[in-house]
């Protein structure tokens, strides 16, 4: 498959009717007096972000595959609206379009003949689109829109046409593919395994005809109505998987739905808004708190803490009272000797010897002599024993007591203030919750929409698996039937030679599915060492026959995570893939890529550049930023390029126009 000309007519950010002719060219040189013809398959477009490069890839999937080019599945409303959803919607000449169309004309060649086909696909805003297809400049006017686009699925089946028409950015998600579904279908296609499987059936079927026809009258009707039963069950369980589709679809805009609307509560301060009350219960609860602890540092204050506070002081006071107890002790016992000596006196007036007089004095000088000036000395607080006891205590036990719990008292004070201070911040920041009621509302709304889709998600699913095993149910019951008069069915010739043809069948499928695989891993292996990095040259692919399973293992035996790989070394490992089954299937289609090498890193752009864009095929479409493609690529990839076009958009009137040349090249007139 070659495509010649692509036309775009209001579609998308193309305003009116934009010719493109796409064919390579061939490039004429002479090398040691030999003329020789190199071809040159790249067409590269260029443009920034949004001016339309994406349009390019979109249209010419959608002109093959209309409603199947979309990345789920459509009803018919969902589909036109997509299509309304395209038409040019940019400021101009003639107000607002409401029709637009595609034209891609390609040259295909088939059992030995080339034929050039135009696709012409236009629609008008709310209604659906009209497909008609021209072969050599004759409309073939026998086919209608369905057999048109069963013609277009048989030249280039959807399934293929993802693994050559592909945005290089999602390309990647080949390498997460651990069920081996995506590359299962491509294989089967692309190297014709598919065709056995239909034999196979076509195969039944004439089994089951032929059969039926060597059976009685009530035997057939009985098995035309399990047939018809089966056929029942297993359109129902498609279309409840396709239910089901949609709405795992619609789960997925509910929950980005959410996840806006959520980072619009955060941006909102519903993160605090959420908190709010529970900070205002705290706020009280720290009140309180700081009421009581104020309230029993006050109670320290009037009690023995202020005796702590001076210790210098109450040192100097209780030795003050220690030296005014010592005193009064001397006061006392000399008030008691007074006392006693008086009377000691009195006694000794009797007595008529001459030295009583003088024993007395003597006495007296002696007690004086030892209490000194004590009876002189005055005492400032003369207090009791038990109020210097009492004093003592206080000061030497009580304070110390005190002082500790004011100071725990003191310091959990602190804390709680400072809580109190940080959670009025956050009551500050937080909005009232009447502001953000109304997300906090529609997030619950759509919380409750996600959880009811799930559910009916599932129940799709499970209503689907009941359909698939009622179908399987009523397949056996047939088969039973048909097993019951095998003796007389095998009889004919012709269904011998047909089960003979099935048992054969899967044997060859089975050893062709292995040399493919085979063939397969070594084209990869060749690809991934032309485009990888020289550390990454010693890895070895192996591919499971039945399930279609890549398993990659480096040098040391060690299997590689896929999963654990880079953006750039999946879109490599996936570019790989492709570039393998392409020499595998020995087809030639073209190759459309959009942001080719948007994930890779340097070294990967420049494998990729060099190695893979000019033998990737024999028609090479890159739609491209002028930060993937630069100066330094154009000059390495100039000989193999054939067209070169810029996608320049007009912010005015909101369209987008094609003109030749790439970015700081010269540029020519406008491309029609």
């Amino acid at each position: 498959m070659l495509i010649t000309k692509l036309t775009l007519n209001n579609f998308r950010v193309f305003r009116g009717v934009h010719e493109i002719p796409l064919a390579p060219i061939a490039a004429e040189i002479n090398a040691q007096g030999k003329a020789k013809t190199l071809p040159k398959p790249i067409i590269l477009f260029g443009g920034l972000n949004g001016a339309g490069k994406t349009s390019i890839l979109t249209a010419v999937r959608l002109a093959l595959f209309g409603r199947q080019s979309f990345s789920q599945l459509m009803s018919n409303g969902e589909y036109i609206e997509a299509l309304s959803e395209l038409i040019h919607k940019g400021v101009g000449h003639g107000g607002l379009q409401d029709s637009a169309s595609i034209e891609l004309e390609f040259k295909y060649s088939q059992n030995g003949e080339e034929n050039t086909y135009k696709i012409i696909r236009g629609w008008k805003r709310g209604k659906k689109d009209n497909l008609c297809l021209e072969k050599d400049g004759m409309l073939i006017p026998e086919l209608n829109y369905d057999q048109c686009q069963g013609f277009l699925n048989e030249l280039i089946p959807t399934g293929i046409a993802d693994l050559f028409f592909f945005d290089g950015e999602k390309i990647a998600d080949l390498a997460e593919d651990e069920s081996g579904t995506v590359l299962k279908t491509a294989v089967r296609r692309l190297l014709g395994l598919d065709v056995i499987a239909k034999l196979k059936s076509d195969l039944n079927i004439f089994l089951k005809k032929q059969g039926s026809s060597a059976l009685s009258q009530s035997l057939k009707e009985e098995m035309e109505l399990l047939d018809e039963k089966r056929i029942s069950h297993e359109r129902n369980a498609e279309k409840l998987r396709c239910e089901a589709d949609i709405v795992d679809t619609q789960i997925g805009f509910t929950s980005r739905d959410i996840l806006e609307l959520e980072n619009k509560l955060s941006q909102n301060g519903g993160a605090w808004a959420k908190t709010r009350e529970d900070e205002l219960q705290k706020v009280d609860g720290l009140l309180k708190e700081k009421v009581e602890l104020e309230k029993q540092i006050r109670m320290e204050m009037e009690t023995s803490l202020p005796f702590a506070l001076a210790p210098n002081t109450m040192a100097a006071l209780l030795e003050n009272i220690k030296q005014e107890q010592s005193i009064k002790q001397k006061q006392n016992f000399g008030n008691e000797l007074n006392t006693f000596l008086d009377t000691l006196r009195a006694k000794l007036a009797f007595n008529l010897s001459s030295s009583a007089p003088a024993a007395m004095d003597a006495i007296t000088d002696s007690l004086e002599e030892h209490l000194g000036d004590i009876s002189q000395q005055q005492l400032i607080l003369d207090i009791s024993d038990r109020q210097a006891a009492t004093i003592d205590y206080q000061i030497t036990k009580q304070s110390k007591e005190s002082l500790s719990r004011f100071d725990k008292a003191r310091q959990h004070l602190k804390k709680v203030e400072e809580a109190i201070d940080n959670a009025s911040n956050n009551i500050a920041r937080a909005p009232e919750q009447e502001q953000v009621q109304t997300l906090f509302a529609d997030v619950r709304k759509l919380d409750k929409k996600k959880e009811k889709q799930i559910t009916e998600y599932h129940d799709l699913l499970e209503c689907a698996k009941r359909e698939l095993r009622l179908a399987l149910e009523t397949a056996r019951q047939i088969q039973k039937l048909h097993d019951k008069h095998k003796d007389q069915s095998n009889k004919d010739q012709s269904i011998s030679n047909a089960q003979n043809a099935i048992l054969l069948l899967d044997k060859f499928g089975e050893q062709l599915t292995k040399a493919r695989v085979k063939q397969l891993e070594d084209e990869f292996v060749q690809s991934y060492k032309k485009l990888a990095r020289k550390e990454d040259l010693q890895i070895t692919a192996f591919i499971n026959p039945s399930s279609f399973d890549v398993e990659l293992v480096d040098e040391h035996g060690i299997k590689i995570n896929r999963k654990a790989m880079s953006a750039g070394e999946k879109q490599i490992y996936a570019i790989s893939i492709l570039e393998a089954l392409g020499k595998t299937s020995g087809r030639k289609l073209p190759i459309i890529i959009d942001t080719p090498l948007g994930r890779l890193d340097s070294h990967h752009r420049d494998k990729l550049v060099e190695n893979y864009f000019p033998t990737a095929s024999h028609q090479v479409v890159i739609l491209s930023t002028d930060t993937e493609i630069d100066k330094n690529y154009i000059d390495l990839i100039q000989d193999d390029i054939a067209r070169t076009y810029e996608i320049c958009f007009d912010a005015t009137t909101k369209s987008s126009k094609l003109k030749g040349g790439y970015f700081w090249k010269s540029k020519v007139e406008d491309v029609a």
